[in-house]
């Protein structure tokens, strides 16, 4: 672990090359991280790994996994770093049929969002699968709204944007969930991956994405609808095929509350570094 920390901070050092505009900080705040960027070192040691994370500068987390321990032994051990959850990810059957576990846990740890980011499903994704998902977002958003104050949100995976009418089956799930229970949360990479814009996508939702996962795509590497690629194709922000700066203004404009770091790659503890100083690099 101490090994990994000095990796990080060594590569943070070495910094990311200022890039040439000249203005204000297009993203003016520190990023905050998923949980599952560093799921290898936080499943052995929580708190070594907290402090890492801490040590980049990064506070505001997403967890995606309790990793044996229980919500409340995680928001101790955020809480002594001055850290937090604001999001808690759970799997789609826990958020449907353990909803009241779901919400005591999100509570707490302290978070303000639920997200799911998998619609269980095989083969490719039909217009009844999305009908039965909209169904249950509707559901699952209106319990935790109603009984914990939590907003529920998903996270798009790529499979959704098969065509649908004049859209996609991700239209289809964003127009026919109800604004007062379901939100979401915006995927860069499985956005642009089954070739669609992400700022397009944020601009013609406005108020709807409220959680944002910042990852690109390797460059060359070409996307499909299957909601998967090797995760060696995760890159560092800025060196891959995704126009991060107008995802990030698109995001800004239309009201986006947490920006997440995700990077699945085996190169995150030098990739993430990269990431971070990308980020405040931009300027208008």
């Amino acid at each position: 672990m101490k090994i990994k920390h000095l990796t990080l901070l060594a590569a943070m050092a070495c910094g990311f090359p200022a890039m040439a505009q000249k203005g204000k900080p297009l993203f003016p705040d520190e990023p905050g991280m998923v949980s599952y960027t560093f799921r290898a070192s936080l499943a052995k040691d929580v708190a070594a790994t907290l402090d890492t994370i801490k040590a980049l500068k990064v506070t505001d987390m997403e967890f995606s996994s309790l990793f044996g321990k229980t919500a409340a032994d995680i928001r101790k051990a955020l809480d002594e770093r001055g850290m937090k959850c604001s999001s808690f990810g759970v799997q789609y059957d826990d958020a449907l049929n353990k909803t009241q576990e779901v919400g005591n846990n999100a509570k707490a740890l302290g978070a303000s969002y639920v997200r799911v980011a998998w619609v269980p499903h095989k083969g490719p994704f039909t217009l009844e699968m999305a009908q039965k998902t909209v169904a249950d977002f509707n559901k699952i958003g209106k319990q935790l709204k109603d009984e914990f104050g939590l907003t529920f949100c998903y996270h798009n995976h790529g499979y959704e944007f098969e065509k649908h009418g004049e859209g996609t089956l991700m239209d289809y799930i964003i127009q026919n969930t109800d604004p007062k229970y379901v939100s979401f949360e915006l995927d860069m990479l499985w956005t642009f991956f089954p070739g669609q814009d992400p700022a397009a996508l944020i601009a013609k939702y406005p108020g709807r994405f409220k959680l944002m996962h910042m990852k690109d795509l390797k460059k060359g590497v070409v996307g499909n609808l299957s909601g998967g690629t090797p995760v060696e194709n995760d890159v560092a922000l800025g060196t891959g095929q995704i126009d991060i700066p107008a995802v990030l203004k698109a995001a800004r404009k239309a009201g986006v509350k947490h920006y997440y770091i995700e990077d699945e790659s085996p190169s995150y503890a030098k990739q993430v570094p990269q990431s971070i100083a990308y980020l405040k690099s931009l300027k208008y």
